[in-house]
């Protein structure tokens, strides 16, 4: 199979179609997350479908003092990852392509949900995250689109445009993939040394804490409605390591604030030791959120959460965050 460069709408137009078109937008500088896309989208469109990979390094997502200019562009390597991964197309138009008139006069609003987290950091950049996915789908005419939960608030942000602007498009999340120390794939990771290397991995390192101290908490809540509601119940609470005040079945049971509020801390400890590395992580934010809106989970939440994490190291800022659970079936 022979994967093409098409550079303009009209060409990807004229292709002639069999079975679902599945797109996978990047801004190259394509690694083995974007490869993983490609193969989810291959499997899933079929033999008889198709997938194309798009690759355009979108002006508007960069704020002021952001790295625009340095953004690795490495097309001719791209293009062989996409081949390799099962691609049918890679689409990488320029910027007039996409943007015909400059730069566009109305764009779409991320509203509340994207003035948070990243939004608050970058102020804009989901404004303009959004609106170039907009015309991409219009230009690629998808029936799927894969994107990576790495970018959780991306993804929740463009299945909510998807929603609410009814646009005939099935969005797919494609989990995290890590480098095998733990550190997620991005294509920033190429701008970090070896010691700022080892102090961004402090980012998966608190989510795998806080990760794992929410495993303890809800394996203590499966225990307690495991045993029955007598003194035996607290007994067995009590051998679990638990003070008297928590052997209360019901309370241990019903205890979310607690386990949320576990989860933040032990998450945190690892941050602010990293803090004191040389060179130090400088932490943008640590959050446990809903990802309906990405607010802060509160006392009685239960569902589905993510913890997520931002930080720099150097002049580089990474992301990272972990899906969690919280209140399994009682």
């Amino acid at each position: 199979m022979t994967t093409a460069l098409l550079r303009t709408a009209d060409e990807l137009h004229a292709r002639v179609r069999s079975g679902r078109r599945a797109v996978v937008m990047t801004m190259g500088a394509l690694h083995e997350g974007h490869a993983t896309l490609i193969r989810t989208a291959r499997a899933i469109a079929g033999p008889d479908g198709e997938v194309v990979v798009t690759v355009f390094v979108n002006p508007l997502q960069f704020g002021a003092g952001e790295d625009l200019d340095r953004y690795p562009r490495t097309l001719e390597a791209d293009v062989k990852i996409a081949a390799e991964s099962g691609a049918d197309a890679v689409f990488a138009p320029s910027a007039d392509e996409v943007y015909p008139g400059g730069e566009p006069q109305v764009r779409i609003s991320a509203g509340p949900m994207g003035e948070r987290l990243e939004g608050a950091s970058r102020p804009g950049h989901f404004d303009g995250m959004l609106t170039v996915v907009a015309k991409l789908l219009h230009l690629t005419r998808p029936d799927l689109a894969l994107y990576g939960q790495k970018d959780a608030q991306q993804l929740a942000l463009i299945r909510r445009m998807v929603r609410d602007l009814d646009f005939g498009v099935e969005i797919v999340g494609v989990p995290t993939v890590r480098e095998e120390d733990g550190l997620a794939l991005s294509s920033r990771n190429r701008y970090l040394s070896p010691e700022e290397r080892r102090t961004a991995l402090a980012l998966s390192q608190a989510l795998f804490a806080g990760g794992d101290r929410h495993a303890a908490q809800e394996a203590l809540r499966a225990r307690a409605r495991e045993v029955p509601a007598t003194r035996a119940r607290a007994e067995a609470l009590s051998a679990l390591g638990e003070s008297r005040a928590a052997a209360d079945a019901h309370a241990v049971s019903k205890a979310v604030p607690a386990a949320a509020a576990a989860v933040r801390a032990a998450a945190r400890l690892v941050l602010d030791d990293a803090a004191r590395f040389t060179p130090p992580l400088e932490l943008d934010y640590l959050a446990l959120v809903d990802p309906s809106d990405f607010t802060e989970i509160g006392d009685d939440f239960t569902g589905q959460a993510v913890l997520a994490v931002a930080a720099r190291v150097g002049s580089t800022r990474l992301i990272d965050n972990l899906p969690l659970t919280f209140g399994a079936a009682s």
